[in-house]
């Protein structure tokens, strides 16, 4: 996988820790996240950029993927389950589909989902070289968009689950992520059994409840057959670290949105 530059010293001071299979990248707009365990070209934006309307912002995030604006494939984020399959050859009838998965086959062109508190979940098949890109946040995860996700490679490219490798990218962590009851209820309605809640949930003051979002993500990847050593978390809370990320539960209808992106290729 090839970076753009080396980051300094000085700016690697300023960057909060992530978990030892992640390291920070010095782009032409800014900061990115990488996961070297991830061996295909991907990335995780930051602050430095808003990913509004902004075009300019844009076209220099997709040069880091090494391709073209019209080349980097969204979606039209829902907080389900359903799944967009970007089509080889097709990238210039893509419409933005309602789905909060997308997953493709195509070399050509890259794939994202944009948050600010919801986990980015990557995905890459080792063996088929095929990617998916999942928007997995309490809702998603509720209705275990990642198992989605995994099962839609599965049917759409004949992968296996073993030969997939995750990366989940910053999120709200167990430390910020104060949810009320219906959340509880929102993984129970989704078929989270008991075990799985006491992982998730921890409990806070009244009937409030912390949730571990980037672990219920990694135990449902684990649930529908993926190697524990082949899912890698970033370990960095969006919220406590909103200096370098966005967060909408630190900023609200100011924040901006992150980019988790991948592409089919080194």
């Amino acid at each position: 996988m090839s970076v753009a530059s080396n980051p300094s010293p000085m700016m690697l001071m300023t960057d909060p820790q992530p978990s030892g299979a992640f390291e920070w990248t010095q782009e032409s707009w800014g900061r990115a996240l990488r996961c070297a365990a991830l061996p295909t070209r991907h990335l995780f934006t930051t602050r430095d950029v808003e990913l509004r309307d902004d075009e300019e912002e844009w076209e220099a995030v997709a040069v880091s993927l090494g391709l073209t604006r019209d080349r980097l494939l969204l979606i039209r984020q829902m907080h389900g389950t359903a799944v967009a399959i970007a089509q080889r050859g097709r990238q210039a009838a893509w419409d933005r589909p309602a789905a909060d998965t997308i997953i493709t086959d195509d070399p050509e062109i890259a794939i994202g989902v944009r948050v600010a508190d919801c986990a980015p979940v990557l995905l890459f098949d080792r063996r088929k070289g095929v990617v998916g890109a999942a928007h997995a946040g309490w809702r998603g995860a509720a209705a275990q968009a990642a198992t989605s996700a995994v099962r839609a490679m599965q049917q759409t490219f004949g992968s296996h689950p073993t030969d997939l490798v995750a990366a989940i990218g910053p999120c709200l962590g167990a430390c910020c992520g104060e949810v009320g009851p219906e959340v509880l209820d929102a993984f129970r309605s989704g078929g989270a059994d008991q075990a799985s809640i006491e992982k998730w949930f921890r409990p806070g003051r009244a009937d409030r409840l912390f949730l571990d979002l980037s672990r219920a993500n990694r135990d449902q990847l684990i649930h529908v057959g993926m190697s524990p050593g082949a899912i890698f978390e970033s370990g960095l809370c969006t919220k406590t670290h909103h200096e370098r990320l966005h967060s909408y539960r630190a900023d609200r209808e100011r924040a901006g949105r992150m980019l988790g992106a991948i592409r089919a290729i080194a």
